[in-house]
């Protein structure tokens, strides 16, 4: 009897409990799906209206929340709102610092010391009149030499458009102003062109000691590091141009804390230079831009095409091996090239009409062959492990180029098998991005809404938050440190520290 009993309270006690386990989830229920309108799965999320050139899964999906947070407070409040996210986040000054898709809004703030001519367009063969360091850019443009010159002119774009900033007429549509004090400054500016410096005056002439390139980079270090504003930062936000592989070789050591501007990373060691504290800008593409494209997959008949130097040094050693893979293949164009003979132009229509392009490392990660293929809409075939790309961290290159592993490449037939895969659809679509893309590289004077020269600016301007903390630190014993003697304090100055 005893046993029935305690059977009996504990079956009781089990209902009681699942019965109001089930009463507070039903509650819970009603409350949630009465309090607004919620999305649990991600595809119910409403996308925003963000430029497909800068959508990312990552960066999507938060950007998505705060949108769906908005709408908390009802229609009203998100109309109010809506203004505030179109324009971007704001800070506590209310100045828009930067959109959600990280365009900029508000103007980069530069400070540009005014160096002798001989740092820049001396270089250019540029005669200044009356005192003028710099030429009037309403009147006179110094050309800039052509051929392989060309494909590391960053410097002469970015001079240019900070000049222009200055006469323009409609400041507020601009991602750069130049400033006249460097206190109002986001950045502090190094106007000399290194790698002009060193493609024309690397050479010891005969009554020389020392090359013009290398005098000029010591005369830089003393310059620059003897100014307040560098003695302010340690040298933390200004901009150095050192887009050639082998431009600043001998200033570099002592301007690293600055934020260098390269082509790639492969000629610098890490404490030197690094995606985390440097930007990585596009060459300037030789081959002409593909205008008016109306082919399609079936119109290019060349599978796969690459021209160039095949025997190369350090990591370009792929280059070789492929050659031997690929030479055989009958729709693939693997051969030597250069700018000799009409090779440009050679590049140009071979590109053309090659549905893919190969850019594989050579001495450096990089090559100019990259911006080639976009200006060309040629699928770009990336073979190098340790490139570093300009904008990545905006733009996803894998909706327009094919990366394989060098290891993999070099596997018999693995390349060519991978590129025969690609579909006909799946082509078509990297195509139409490469056409969508292609503004973002290119260099011109005056500068264009999103070209190259704007989104470098916009580059440099996403560092500027990382920038003033690593300042702010690095200020914390710069000023004063105490240390005693003779029964006294006094203050000295806080030992460098590295980046």
């Amino acid at each position: 009897m005893t046993e029935k009993q305690s059977y009996s309270v504990a079956r009781k006690s089990f209902f009681a409990l699942f019965w109001t386990s089930t009463m507070l989830f039903v509650l819970s229920w009603l409350y949630v799906s009465t309090d607004r309108p919620r999305s649990f799965g991600r595809k119910s999320l409403p996308i925003l209206n963000l430029p497909n050139v800068f959508r990312s899964s990552n960066g999507l999906s938060r950007t998505i929340l705060a949108s769906n947070e908005m709408k908390r407070d009802g229609e009203g409040r998100e109309e109010e709102e809506r203004p505030k996210r179109e324009q971007g986040f704001q800070d506590k000054d209310g100045a828009n610092a930067m959109t959600c898709n990280g365009i900029v809004k508000e103007p980069l703030k530069i400070f540009m010391y005014d160096l002798d001519p001989e740092f820049h367009f001396g270089l250019l063969n540029w005669k200044p009149r009356g005192g003028r360091v710099w030429p009037d850019v309403r009147t006179e443009i110094p050309p800039y030499p052509g051929g392989l010159n060309l494909q590391h002119s960053i410097e002469y774009w970015l001079t240019l458009d900070l000049l222009a900033s200055e006469i323009s007429d409609n400041p507020n549509n601009r991602v750069v102003i130049r400033v006249q004090n460097s206190s109002e400054a986001d950045l502090i500016f190094v106007p000399f062109f290194s790698s002009l410096s060193y493609n024309r005056f690397s050479k010891v002439r005969r009554h020389q000691k020392r090359s013009r390139n290398k005098v000029l980079q010591a005369k830089l270090v003393n310059f620059v590091t003897a100014q307040k504003e560098w003695k302010m930062s340690g040298g933390r936000d200004h901009i150095i141009l050192a887009h050639h592989p082998n431009s600043m070789l001998y200033a570099r050591m002592q301007l690293w804390p600055a934020v260098f501007v390269l082509a790639d990373f492969g000629r610098y060691p890490f404490y030197i230079a690094n995606v985390d504290k440097d930007v990585i800008a596009p060459y300037r593409h030789m081959v002409r831009n593909y205008v008016n494209d109306s082919s399609d997959f079936d119109s290019r008949q060349t599978l796969l095409f690459f021209q160039g130097s095949i025997y190369r040094k350090d990591g370009g050693y792929a280059r070789q091996e492929l050659f031997y893979l690929l030479k055989d293949e009958k729709d693939v164009h693997f051969s030597f090239g250069s700018l000799k003979k009409d090779g440009v132009n050679k590049a140009s229509r071979g590109m053309h009409s090659s549905k893919f392009c190969l850019n594989i490392a050579g001495d450096t990660p990089s090559s100019n062959r990259l911006f080639d293929a976009i200006a060309s809409h040629c699928v770009p075939v990336i073979i190098s492990d340790d490139i570093e790309l300009p904008y990545e961290d905006v733009l996803d290159y894998s909706e327009f180029c094919v990366f394989v592993r060098t290891s993999d490449a070099i596997k018999e037939k693995f390349l060519i098998n991978l590129i025969r895969s690609i579909s006909k659809k799946e082509w078509s679509r990297m195509w139409e991005k490469l056409k969508e893309v292609e503004p973002l590289f290119e260099y011109q004077y005056p500068a264009k809404d999103g070209n190259a020269v704007q989104m470098v600016w916009k580059s440099l301007a996403r560092k500027v938050p990382g920038i003033k903390m690593k300042i702010n630190k690095y200020r914390r014993f710069s000023n004063t440190v105490v240390h005693q003697k003779h029964g006294g304090l006094r203050s000295i100055p806080a030992p460098n520290k590295f980046w």
